[in-house]
């Protein structure tokens, strides 16, 4: 019987690898255009197309992984900074309640009966780790949210907690972005250049940057020294 169960959980971690590649690799061979989704979406109102942003952003970015930064300028252009925010926090929610549940599902029976060492007591730790310091490591603006839900779906930790972290720690790092994105504006795709020139003039803006790199370290540290 436990090897029947393990062989389930094995094929069942393969299918959810195999998953994330075909995603990551199919989705490397489509390009969203921003000015077609834009030039879409403006001709509604913006009820309507705040609802179809939303559902656009779930779904294209589920398969299309890339896709995020464009849906988050477009968004940022269209909408404002506020109003960008508010879409895309709903959106993130949804993302994540899909990625936990489905890397939970598929992944977790897996690496609780294969982890040992170092790995195992990671996952202890994380298991362990105190609203705060959840609630710091979903704030910090280096840590993508698709890895993040996929990966702590794979520990222990509760998916109430973890909702609740999303749903509190996310809106403050999306609207960093799209702050940002709304200033900039989609002529980022053109030219990078332009978004550091912006960062380095705004010294209030970059040295918010600098403290969220620095929260960073501290979430690291405490969760690879938490007892």
């Amino acid at each position: 019987m436990m090897d029947n169960s393990g062989s389930k959980a094995r094929i069942k971690f393969l299918a959810l690898l195999v998953a994330i590649v075909l995603l990551w690799y199919i989705g490397s061979f489509f390009h969203i255009r921003p000015e077609g989704i834009q030039k879409s979406l403006e001709k509604f109102p913006v009820v309507y197309s705040g609802v179809i942003f939303v559902l656009l952003y779930v779904v294209v970015t589920f398969f299309i992984w890339l896709s995020k930064d464009v849906f988050k300028i477009v968004g940022a252009v269209i909408f404002g900074a506020i109003i960008s925010t508010l879409f895309i926090w709903v959106a993130e929610t949804a993302n994540a309640f899909i990625l936990f549940r489905l890397s939970r599902f598929l992944g977790r029976n897996f690496v609780e009966n294969s982890l040992k060492g170092k790995f195992k007591d990671l996952d202890r730790k994380l298991t362990k780790a105190n609203f705060f310091w959840l609630f710091m490591f979903r704030a910090v603006p280096l840590v993508p949210f698709r890895f993040m839900d996929l990966a702590l779906g794979l520990t222990k930790i509760s998916f109430r907690k973890y909702l609740i972290v999303v749903i509190l720690g996310s809106p403050l790092r999306i609207f960093w972005v799209q702050y940002i994105a709304a200033c900039v504006g989609t002529g980022i795709f053109g030219s990078p250049v332009r978004l550091a020139k912006y960062l380095i003039a705004n010294k209030v803006l970059f040295n918010f940057s600098f403290i969220y790199l620095v929260l960073v370290i501290l979430v690291a540290w405490k969760i690879k020294f938490r007892d």
